[in-house]
């Protein structure tokens, strides 16, 4: 992509990256202070299949994840799987409970994890500097 007024385009991926970052490890630590039991029964309720076990992996992606978004480290493949969280989310929780309207942050996260799995991280990214030669799957990840 050409630069817009000397502003290279990697800034706006930065931007959506940091901001990605900032609302899932929030909301992560939040799972974790109110307590992984209480993630599992609300899992439970809505019928996500292995709730004991995917309440905590969500927590976990969600805050060491969302922390990892931040550094820009893996960005393609947390974008990957914050856009499958985003898809199960959208479509199993809030459509059947307050419709389209409902799932509007869902889509967005959503559209946001599949741009930063197709395009990368953006600037100021530690994918920018990681080895890719060599590195396993580097084909797949950059």
């Amino acid at each position: 992509m050409r630069a817009l007024g000397g502003l290279e385009p990697g800034w706006g991926l930065t931007v959506l990256r940091i901001a990605m970052a900032l609302v899932f490890a929030v909301h992560g630590y939040a799972k974790f202070a109110a307590g992984l039991g209480k993630t599992s029964a609300f899992f439970a309720k809505i019928s996500i299949p292995l709730p004991e076990l995917m309440g905590p992996v969500i927590a976990v992606l969600e805050l060491i994840g969302g922390m990892l978004l931040v550094l820009g480290w893996a960005t393609r493949w947390l974008g990957l799987l914050f856009a499958m969280e985003m898809l199960v989310a959208m479509l199993w929780v809030q459509m059947p409970a307050k419709g389209w309207n409902g799932s509007e942050l869902e889509r967005v996260l959503l559209a946001g994890g599949i741009t930063l799995f197709f395009t990368g991280a953006g600037k100021l990214a530690i994918d920018q500097v990681w080895p890719k030669k060599g590195f396993p799957f580097s084909r797949l990840i950059w």
